[in-house]
């Protein structure tokens, strides 16, 4: 009995060498579809090439693993104790990113066990959800912060408005004798959309006016990472 346990926990079937680069051109192929997936529906201003590189490289790693360990208990038992040592402190900038590494690895998991159909149907069907789903996600919004002189307010105002037709949020506003700030927010695709229209930048626009010293646009995370 302790000999038939032993046998079957350290055999091991070899894995053809026409599988093995079948396999891995399956997983290149699923590698560059969440690559493209991830570039399609990204939404943001921070968008890492270097992080949808690494989605495709996990994509042939999880194969790889896959096929050492995919007819091999033993082996399989020692890569989940290795795995779970390893402490990974790279901290994910957008919660959607979490779910395309996972992507990545259900596809490196299914092309090192040959389940090449599963993958693409998987696949096609989880990109239609994300372009469906893509604008009911809110976009990213953008703080504008204005500096001038208390003379300029209403200009500033009445500019802001009329080049968002209404749609940017005045957040703060400080004034003193010398000087006024005014914060505003605007949706992301709501300051490409205008800055397109006016066939100008908002930020050269205000400070074309006359007592305006600074304009800064700074992009608003809803999410905070700790």
């Amino acid at each position: 009995m302790r000999e038939f346990i032993v046998e079957n926990l350290t055999s091991a079937e070899t894995i053809s060498f026409a599988v093995i680069v079948l396999n891995n051109l399956v997983a290149m192929a699923a590698a560059f579809f969440v690559m493209l997936a991830y570039k399609v529906t990204y939404s943001g201003t921070a968008y890492s090439r270097k992080f949808n590189i690494s989605l495709g490289a996990i994509t042939i790693i999880t194969t790889m693993i896959m096929s050492v360990i995919s007819n091999n208990i033993a082996l399989s038992l020692g890569m989940v104790g290795a795995l779970s040592i390893i402490r990974f402190r790279t901290a994910v900038k957008d919660v959607r990113d979490a779910a395309f590494i996972f992507w990545a690895i259900a596809a490196g998991i299914g092309c090192g066990v040959s389940q090449y159909l599963l993958i693409g149907v998987g696949s096609v069907f989880l990109l239609l959800f994300l372009l469906l789903t893509k604008n009911v996600v809110s976009s990213g919004k953008q703080l504008m912060v204005v500096q001038g002189r208390p003379e300029a307010q209403n200009q500033i105002e009445a500019v802001v408005s009329g080049h968002f037709d209404g749609k940017a949020h005045l957040n703060v506003k400080n004034l003193s004798a010398a000087s006024c700030e005014l914060v505003y927010s605007i949706r992301e695709g709501d300051l490409a959309k205008a800055n397109e229209k006016n066939m100008i930048d908002i930020a050269q626009r205000l400070m074309k006016l006359e007592g305006v010293e600074r304009v800064n646009l700074v992009e608003q995370q809803d999410d905070i990472s700790r």
